[in-house]
C-alpha cells in the first residue's frame, strides 16, 4: 500500500494485508481485497508473450544501448496519484513503448527514441452497418492517413450502462486510409455480430513510431441494420 504522510497520514493507495484503499467521486474508501480469476484468455497469453520475448530482448541489447534507455528516462517521467514525479527504469522504458511498437505492427526500438508530441486524431463519426458489414469511424483530417491506431471495443452492453471502462478488449491496430478505418471484421470476431441498435462503445489512441501512445477517444457508435 501507498501512504503519504503528514502530522498523521494524508493520503493513500494500493494494498495492506486483506484491505485496499482506493478513491471515487465521494472521497477515499477502504474494501477487501479480492483476488481475480485467471481465465488465461488469448489476450493475456499475448501479452505475457510480449512481455517475455522483449525481457529477453533487454539482455541481448548492447551495453550502449542500454545505457541510451537508461539514460531517456528522465524524459518520459509521470506523476503519481500524489504529485510526486516518478522515472521509469530503462527496462520498463524499453518494454512499455516496445510493447505499444508491438501491439500496432510497428519496428521495434533498440535504442531510446526522444519523446515527442503525439498527434491528436480527431473523430467526426462512427457508424457500424450490419447489412453492408461495414463498422466505419472517420475522422476530421485526411492528413491522419498513414497513422497507427490501437482499438478496443466493448460488447453489447445493456441499454442504461455507461460507465464501460471495464469491458474493453483490444481489438488490434488500423492504419488510417481515406481518413477512416474500417473495424467491423476485427469486431466480430472478438464479440459477434451487434444487433441493430445495440450499445457498444469503441476507444482508440494513436502509437506513433516512438513507441509512445496517444489520449485514449472514446465513441458509441450507431448500429443500424
Amino acid at each position: 500500500m501507498k501512504v503519504k504522510f503528514g502530522m498523521i497520514v494524508t493520503d493513500g493507495s494500493g494494498k495492506l494485508g486483506g484491505q485496499v484503499m482506493s478513491s471515487n467521486k465521494g472521497g477515499k474508501y477502504i474494501r477487501t481485497k479480492v483476488t481475480p480469476s485467471n481465465p488465461n484468455t488469448v489476450a493475456q497469453q499475448t501479452a505475457r508473450a510480449i512481455l517475455s520475448s522483449l525481457s529477453t530482448n533487454w539482455a541481448g541489447l548492447s551495453d550502449t544501448q542500454r545505457a541510451s534507455w537508461n539514460g531517456a528516462v528522465s524524459g518520459y517521467a509521470t506523476t503519481d496519484i500524489f504529485g510526486d514525479i516518478k522515472n521509469p527504469s530503462g527496462f520498463n522504458l524499453y518494454v512499455k513503448l516496445n510493447a505499444n511498437l508491438s501491439n500496432a505492427g510497428l519496428t521495434l526500438l533498440v535504442v531510446a527514441p526522444e519523446k515527442i508530441e503525439v498527434p491528436y486524431t480527431g473523430i467526426t463519426s462512427a457508424i457500424f452497418d450490419i447489412s453492408n458489414t461495414t463498422g466505419v469511424i472517420t475522422f476530421d483530417s485526411a492528413s491522419y492517413d498513414g497513422e497507427v491506431l490501437f482499438v478496443s471495443a466493448t460488447p453489447s452492453v445493456s441499454a442504461g450502462k455507461s460507465n464501460v471502462n471495464s469491458e474493453f478488449r483490444g481489438l488490434g491496430a488500423f492504419p488510417v486510409t481515406a481518413g477512416a478505418i474500417d473495424i467491423y471484421d476485427a469486431y466480430v470476431l472478438k464479440f459477434g455480430v451487434p444487433t441493430a441498435g445495440a450499445n457498444i462503445s469503441v476507444r482508440l489512441a494513436p502509437i506513433v513510431s516512438t513507441g509512445q501512445k496517444g489520449t485514449n477517444q472514446s465513441i458509441k457508435p450507431t448500429v443500424q441494420a
